[in-house]
C-alpha cells in the first residue's frame, strides 16, 4: 500500500482539513469568549467534512467495467493492447480519479480521469499496452477509483471491478526445414495405401481425361484395360506427431525459481511481487520453448499433435491455463492455439528429488516465507519442506516411461514421428524409455541439462537411447534451438544405423 494511502491525507482534501482545523480554533473560541455563534460556525465547521466523509463512503458511486486484451492471449515480447470502458450504472454525477493495478514487471499503473473528454453515450474509454518477456497468466486490474464529494472535502478510494487475466504464451521459434518428417506427400499428408499395404486393385480409377496430370496415371491398370487409366481418388491421412515433454522438477534440478501461487489455492497472478509465480527454470523454460517451436513447426506441415507427459497422460492436465486439461491431440490452427495456451502457465510439478543418487547439493527453490516461518506443508512436498506446482510426486505417483506411456505410443504405432523434449535423465531412466523409439516412424529427444553438473551420467544416457534408435542430443538452456533442431540432420552414423533399425528394438506386438 502507497504511503499516500496510509496518510490521513487520503481521507480528506486539503480543503477538508482546513474547515475541520477553523472548526476547532473556532470552537476554542466560543468556549474562551462564550459565544453561542462561534459554537454554531464550528459546529458547522466540524460537521461538513464529516458528513462529506461519511457520504463518500455510503453513496458510492456503481460503475461497470469492460476489459479486452488484443490480442489475446499474446505471445511473450509482443505488445498487447488493452482496452478499457467504463461506465457509470448508477445515479450519480462528478469526477473520480482511476488507476488499473498492474503486476510489477508492466511498470507503472496507469492514472486516468473519469469521464473522459471523449466520452460518448456515458461510456469512457481508455486505452495502454502491455509486454511481457516471460510467459504465464497476470492479473490486470482491478480498476480502483477515487471519489470525492461534490465540495471536494473528502476522498474514498476502492475497486470498481475484479480484474481480467492476461494470458501470455510462449512464442514459437522458426525451426529449420529437417528430414524429420520422412516419407509424405508435398501437401503435408501420406497416402493410406502406402501405410496399409493394400492390393492395386484397391485404387479407384478411371479413363484418362484431357487436362489430368501424368502424376495421376495407373500404369497396372492402364495395361489390364488397353486404355490410358488414372488415379481417380487416392485415400489419404493426416501425419501424426506425438511430443513428449517431461514436466518432473526432478528432470530439472538446478537454477529452479518461483513458488507456486497456483499450488497454494492462489489465483493466477496473485502471486508476491509481479504475479508471475511459476515454479520452472531457465532449462524448462528452454524446453517449454522448444515444445511450443516444434509444435508450431509440424502443424505448419499438417501434422496433427499429440502432446504426452512422462509418464502417459495428456501434458497439460496440470495446467492452469489449458482450455481442455484432459486433451492429448490437436490438429489445425485452433488445435495449435490451445498448446499455446496451454504452455502459457505450465510449471514444474513432482518431488526434488527421485533417485538417490541424483545431486543433492543442487540449489532448492525457496520456500514462501509464511510457509517457513509455520514450519508447515500443506500438500505434497520436496526435501526441506518445499512444495512442488501441481500434483506433486509421492509413492503413489505415476512412474515416468513405465508401461503406461508405452501403450500410449503403441495405440498409434508407426504413424509418425515420436519427440521429447526432455530434462536430465539417470541412466535407468534412458533405458525405460529407449523402447519408445520403436513406436515412431522417427524418434528425437532434446535432453535440456546442465553440462557442468551432469556430464557424468549424459554420455551413458545418450548412449542409452541410441541404442534403443533415438537420435538424442544434449543441449543447455543457452543453446539456439534451431541449432539444435538442424543438429538432427548432422547426426553421426551410428545414430543413423540406430534410427534404421529402430522399428526392430524394443517394439511390442
Amino acid at each position: 500500500m502507497a504511503l499516500s494511502d496510509r496518510f490521513p491525507g487520503h481521507f480528506f482534501s486539503s480543503r477538508g482539513w482546513g474547515l475541520l482545523g477553523a472548526g476547532a480554533v473556532s470552537l476554542l473560541a466560543a468556549q474562551i469568549m462564550g459565544r453561542r455563534d462561534l459554537l454554531a460556525l464550528a459546529v458547522l465547521l466540524l460537521v461538513l467534512p464529516l458528513l462529506a466523509l461519511a457520504g463518500t463512503r455510503v453513496l458510492k458511486p456503481r460503475f461497470r467495467v469492460y476489459r479486452e486484451f488484443s490480442p489475446s492471449p499474446v505471445e511473450t515480447s509482443a505488445r498487447a493492447t488493452v482496452r478499457l470502458a467504463v461506465a457509470r450504472t448508477g445515479a450519480g454525477a462528478g469526477h473520480a480519479v482511476m488507476e488499473e493495478h498492474l503486476p510489477a514487471r508492466f511498470g507503472e499503473s496507469p492514472v486516468f480521469r473519469f469521464p473522459a473528454r471523449a466520452a460518448a453515450g456515458g461510456t469512457s474509454r481508455y486505452e495502454y499496452h502491455l509486454r511481457s518477456a516471460r510467459r504465464g497468466q497476470f492479473l490486470i486490474g482491478p480498476v480502483t477509483a477515487e471519489f470525492s464529494d461534490p465540495f471536494g472535502l473528502s476522498f474514498h478510494r476502492h475497486a470498481i471491478d475484479d480484474g481480467d487475466l492476461l494470458t501470455v504464451t510462449p512464442a514459437a521459434i522458426e525451426l529449420p526445414e529437417t528430414g524429420l518428417a520422412g516419407a509424405r506427400g508435398h501437401d503435408g499428408v501420406t497416402p493410406t495405401r502406402a501405410r496399409a499395404n493394400p492390393s492395386d486393385d484397391d485404387v479407384m480409377t478411371r479413363e484418362y481425361r484431357h487436362g489430368d496430370p501424368l502424376r495421376r496415371v495407373h500404369w497396372a491398370a492402364t495395361a489390364r484395360h488397353g486404355a490410358l487409366m488414372v488415379r481417380q481418388e487416392e485415400s489419404v491421412t493426416t501425419p501424426e506427431a506425438t511430443i513428449i515433454l517431461d514436466q518432473r522438477l526432478s528432470a530439472y534440478p538446478h537454477g529452479v525459481f518461483g513458488h507456486s501461487a497456483h499450488s497454494s489455492g492462489g489465483h493466477p497472478g496473485s502471486g508476491e511481487g509481479d504475479g508471475h509465480d511459476l515454479l520452472t527454470s531457465d532449462a524448462f523454460e528452454w524446453a517449454v520453448t522448444a515444445a511450443m517451436s516444434i509444435g508450431a513447426h509440424l502443424a505448419e506441415r499438417n501434422y496433427s499433435l499429440r502432446f504426452l507427459d512422462t509418464a502417459g497422460a495428456p501434458a497439460f492436465r496440470n495446467s492452469p491455463s489449458a482450455p481442455d486439461p484432459e486433451a492429448e491431440e490437436y490438429t489445425g490452427t485452433a488445435g495449435l492455439q490451445s498448446i499455446a495456451e496451454s504452455l502459457a502457465a505450465i510449471e514444474l510439478s513432482g518431488p526434488l528429488h527421485t533417485h538417490p543418487h541424483r545431486d543433492r547439493t543442487a540449489p532448492r527453490p525457496q520456500a514462501r516465507p509464511q510457509e517457513a516461518a509455520a514450519g508447515t506443508n500443506t500438500g505434497s512436498s520436496a526435501p526441506g519442506g518445499f512444495r512442488s506446482g501441481a500434483a506433486a510426486g509421492t509413492g503413489n505417483a505415476p512412474q515416468a516411461f513405465d508401461d503406461t506411456l508405452m501403450d500410449k505410443l503403441s495405440a498409434h504405432r508407426l504413424r509418425g514421428p515420436v519427440l521429447a523434449v526432455l530434462g536430465g535423465l539417470t541412466p535407468a531412466e534412458a533405458r525405460a524409455l529407449s523402447p519408445a523409439a520403436g513406436f515412431g516412424a522417427n524418434a528425437f529427444a532434446l535432453l535440456v541439462t546442465d553440462h557442468a553438473q551432469d556430464s557424468g551420467e549424459m554420455p551413458e544416457v545418450l548412449e542409452a537411447l541410441r541404442r534403443g534408435g533415438w537420435r538424442a542430443l544434449a543441449v543447455s538452456a543457452q543453446s539456439p534451438l534451431p541449432d539444435a533442431w538442424a543438429a538432427f540432420d548432422r547426426a553421426d552414423t551410428a545414430m543413423s544405423a540406430a534410427a534404421d533399425v529402430r522399428r526392430g528394438v524394443g517394439g511390442r506386438p
